[in-house]
């Protein structure tokens, strides 16, 4: 009985020490190669190529909206990634999604807090499938000046607790703090390409560093 115990107290003890040795650095949620950690529709909407994930497609409009999302939950969290949208006709959007959740009707569709992608919606704060609605815009002429279009942008997410941020190419666009208690500071992450467009989003470099807490 002793030696169990003394089992179960050193495998919590190296339970914690992994914990909080994983706290605090970065870790790469995408590979570059396979969609191994991603769940989504990878045989029409998703593909990789060049290391990203990219969906969409430049000459087919977009049916509906699609999300590619990790297999893992997170909170408290300063993510890191890039994303370059294309499009050449139709809504040119797409996002990313945190703390998010699918939902059963329509399957294809995500429930969550979105850093918005596309014209009118840059490094905004958007509420998906939910509350439907901007809750944090950022300001147009900063993001004029900081957006680079059709290339490669640095995008950031920042939660902690209630606390929401988000930065453009390493400035702040939105600062945000969530005032209904209901609302999940947990989740999904997910990459959105959004329907009615001939549109092609693409994200790489893809990191999640947990928040020490």
């Amino acid at each position: 009985m002793r030696v169990l115990n003394l089992f179960l107290i050193l495998s919590f003890a190296l339970t914690l020490q992994s914990n909080a040795q994983t706290k605090g650095k970065r870790i790469k949620l995408f590979d570059g190669k396979t969609f191994k950690g991603w769940e989504g529709d990878t045989l029409k909407t998703w593909r990789i190529h060049n290391g990203a994930i990219i969906g969409g497609s430049l000459t087919e409009m977009v049916p509906h909206n699609e999300f590619i999302k990790t297999t893992g939950t997170y909170s408290n969290y300063h993510l890191r990634l890039k994303f370059k949208l294309l499009g050449t006709e139709g809504f040119v959007n797409g996002g990313v999604q945190f703390h998010s959740q699918r939902i059963a009707n329509p399957d294809y569709e995500m429930t969550g807090y979105q850093a918005d992608i596309g014209e009118g919606f840059w490094a905004s704060l958007y509420d998906e499938s939910r509350r439907d609605k901007l809750l944090a815009i950022a300001d147009p002429e900063l993001v004029k000046k900081l957006l680079k279009l059709n290339d490669w942008n640095n995008y950031e997410v920042r939660s902690e607790g209630q606390h929401i941020q988000i930065f453009l190419n390493g400035i702040q666009t939105v600062d945000y703090v969530e005032k209904e208690a209901e609302i999940p500071q947990s989740g999904h992450i997910a990459f959105q390409v959004h329907g009615g467009g001939k549109a092609e989003v693409a994200y790489k470099d893809i990191t999640l560093q947990l928040l020490l807490k």
